[in-house]
């Protein structure tokens, strides 16, 4: 099985060398194409207004100068067009991926676009606890974890435009519970919190800060399921097409 590696966190990311040694479990045949630097937030935006370079870090092994989606298709479409991937990984994130998250996440984007490719694509982030921020990120439990994730993925039937969307709790590997298979949830956006400080020249800055979790019956949402203590695996779909609004709309138009 050929693997091809990438993340939004950049190539040297602590996170990226997790996902290489989790994916050398699956294969020998490697690839690892990530943005050279962290692209964080990038969204499934594409390079358009200036050149993508790349450098290449030894065998199989290349950074470019844009987003993940760029990563990935500089892939597929240049360094692997001839020997396309069987899987795409993307990961090992530094922080959740959870419900709208995957809107603006470069890690679930560069799944994205695999899938839109054809290709198997799953993205994987570790959830981190407010005490492991900044570079000291544990990613034992991605680490302990992935494999007994994936391996049932990749054996899984997975329809065209589809992805999965992994994301393992902030725990220590033996106290996680299991793995549950949940939808994407939802926060309360009417509650998204703007954090407003001075800098030490007296400006005014700001910081989004994450908004409620909107709780479900059962805690069957992505959300919920990592805040119990579960690996959340969650398929995602690329037709954003609302079918019975779809339906709704014709009737009032003809």
């Amino acid at each position: 099985m050929r693997i091809l590696v990438t993340n939004d966190d950049g190539i040297h990311a602590p996170g990226f060398a997790v996902l290489e040694a989790i994916a050398a479990r699956l294969s020998d045949d490697i690839w690892a194409v990530a943005p050279a630097e962290e692209q964080s937030g990038a969204g499934h935006s594409l390079t358009l207004s200036r050149p993508i370079r790349m450098r290449r870090h030894g065998d199989r092994r290349y950074s470019v100068s844009g987003t993940p989606t760029d990563a990935v298709m500089m892939a597929l479409a240049h360094i692997m067009k001839d020997n396309p991937p069987d899987l795409i990984l993307s990961g090992v994130n530094r922080g959740a991926n959870l419900a709208e998250d995957v809107t603006y996440s470069g890690t679930v984007s560069a799944a994205m676009e695999g899938a839109l490719a054809g290709v198997r694509s799953i993205a994987l982030s570790q959830v981190y606890a407010r005490e492991g921020m900044g570079d000291t990120v544990p990613f034992a439990a991605a680490d302990a974890w992935a494999n007994r994730v994936l391996r049932p993925l990749i054996d899984a039937p997975m329809p065209p435009a589809t992805l999965v969307n992994v994301n393992f709790p902030a725990l220590p590997p033996e106290e996680v519970k299991g793995i549950r298979v949940c939808r994407q949830g939802i926060r309360d956006y009417g509650r998204l919190r703007i954090i407003e400080r001075t800098d030490p020249r007296g400006y005014r800055y700001y910081w989004f800060g994450l908004a409620p979790t909107v709780e479900t019956p059962g805690h069957q949402t992505d959300l919920e399921v990592v805040a119990d203590g579960y690996v959340a695996v969650t398929p995602l779909y690329l037709d954003l097409t609302h079918d019975p609004l779809l339906t709704e709309l014709k009737d009032r138009f003809e």
